[in-house]
């Protein structure tokens, strides 16, 4: 039973649907409205009449079964109590896939269990499947569907986001949007009654709108099952995760937060190491790494090349490159090239240090070169923000010579400063070049692209 509806309908249904703001069944009726989704929207609540959001006026069909056209998706946002005979009239419809929004089922024990999984069986009975229950919904940027209530504004782009928790997906929703991190989609999994991590895992690896993969997990059902799809997905796209319940007591509170078994951590560190999944075990970490693997190309060898015009932030880089077990290129004959770019006092040894007195035609020759040069498989362009370069032009010369190069390398940047720093930052980023506040940060997201790139390359031999 294919998922596909989840993420392409042609009508989406809200079945609790409400004219007053401040409820979900109006917030997601108002973002799939707004965001643009160019289907049928229906709205259903046992109360019937009218109701007018974002300008539009929806007449409100009693029952699912009241609709006269085809309904692909139905978002239910109705009490526990009312779940079931909703479900079983999705069933009856032909509906293919029903988010639950409503809460009060696995996550509150036993009962709430078994009514979960009466609700999977009915579901199954007619073909339908389950996102959920207790979740804030879906989002899918290329066929404008948001059907959430998150924040609107979802930026497109390639890494599609797992979360099994509500209230931080929501608000990593949020901060992607500030950070400039494009997203193709947001999927909310809550109890995993039937659609789980494996499942969404298999749809992205053929989804051509999606370069990279992020979980937040709490814990997984079915292990082995997870663990096989992990290692096939791994091998044509990157995956990370960040899996909380690290602790005794973290893994406690993650079985009454959504009911699932945690299970001890050093099983999922080695299961994960084995798949080829890149583990975070921060927030910023993950989406740090994001950027690198839905962004950028895989290299075609080791050889880093750091371009900075501060000491002390190449030392730094340097010394992350070497914690993280990266190649410095070391070849004097072909780091020569970058002297035509510096004063005599600078060096082009390996951080190449085009000094403080480096400007636009310094950084642009210089990226270029490296750009330019065969050997060179991978650049990291640093800057710490002086009166001689304004960032923000910094960010239009990488972006100009990157996209003239034709985007065949990886390339990250760090760029140290104050406001202007930011906004580079942001630029670069809305370009999908990745690009930090921190040396180091943009150093082991670099990493992060070599570690998944490795691993592929070691079990393609296999």
């Amino acid at each position: 039973m294919s998922i596909e509806a989840l993420f392409k309908p042609r009508s989406v249904a809200v079945i609790g649907a409400s004219g007053t703001p401040g409820k979900i069944g109006y917030a997601i009726m108002r973002n799939l409205i707004e965001y643009g989704f160019e289907g049928k929207i229906y709205a259903v609540n046992v109360r019937g009449g009218e109701i007018e959001i974002s300008g539009r006026k929806f007449e409100v069909y009693k029952s699912v079964l009241d609709i006269p056209d085809e309904v692909d998706m139905a978002v239910i946002v109705v009490p526990a109590k009312f779940v079931p005979q909703v479900v079983e009239e999705c069933g009856k419809k032909g509906v293919k896939v029903a988010p639950i929004i409503s809460s009060g089922f696995g996550e509150v024990g036993e009962e709430g269990k078994k009514v979960e999984q009466q609700l999977v069986e009915t579901a199954h009975k007619y073909g339908l499947r389950i996102l959920g229950p207790n979740i804030f919904g879906v989002v899918y940027t290329p066929t404008k569907v948001n059907a959430t209530f998150g924040p609107v504004d979802v930026l497109p782009g390639k890494l599609a986001l797992i979360s099994q928790s509500g209230a931080l997906g929501i608000a990593l929703m949020g901060w992607t949007i500030l950070e400039k991190v494009g997203l193709s989609a947001v999927v909310s999994i809550g109890n995993k009654s039937d659609i789980d991590d494996a499942d969404l895992l298999e749809y992205f690896e053929n989804d051509e709108n999606t370069g990279a993969i992020l979980i937040y997990m709490e814990g997984v059902k079915e292990g082995r099952k997870f663990m096989e799809t992990a290692k096939k997905v791994s091998m044509k796209k990157p995956i990370i995760i960040i899996k909380a319940g690290r602790s005794e007591r973290g893994a406690k509170a993650a079985a009454s937060h959504t009911g699932s078994l945690a299970g001890a951590d050093s099983i999922y560190t080695a299961a994960f190491k084995q798949s080829g999944v890149l583990r975070a075990l921060t927030i910023g970490e993950a989406f740090d790494w994001a950027r690198t693997l839905s962004n950028l190309p895989e290299p075609k060898g080791d050889n880093i090349v750091i371009l900075t015009n501060g000491g002390g932030i190449g030392v730094m880089a340097t010394d992350a490159a070497e914690e993280e077990g990266l190649k410095l290129y070391d070849n004097l004959e072909d780091l020569k090239v970058f002297a035509n770019h510096m004063p005599p006092f600078g060096s082009y040894k390996n951080p190449v240090d085009l000094t403080g007195m480096a400007g636009a035609e310094s950084y642009e020759g210089a990226v270029r070169d490296a750009l330019a040069n065969p050997n060179m498989h991978a650049i990291a362009v640093l800057y710490c923000q002086t009166a001689v370069l304004d960032p923000r032009d910094l960010a239009k010369i990488v972006i100009d010579e990157y996209e003239k190069s034709g985007r065949e390398k990886p390339l990250v940047v760090a760029i140290v400063g104050g406001v202007e720093a930011k906004e580079a930052i942001d630029m670069l980023n809305e370009k999908g070049i990745p690009a930090y506040p921190e040396p180091e940060r943009a150093i082991k997201s670099l990493a992060a692209l070599y570690r998944w790139e490795h691993w592929k390359k070691k079990h393609k031999k296999e």
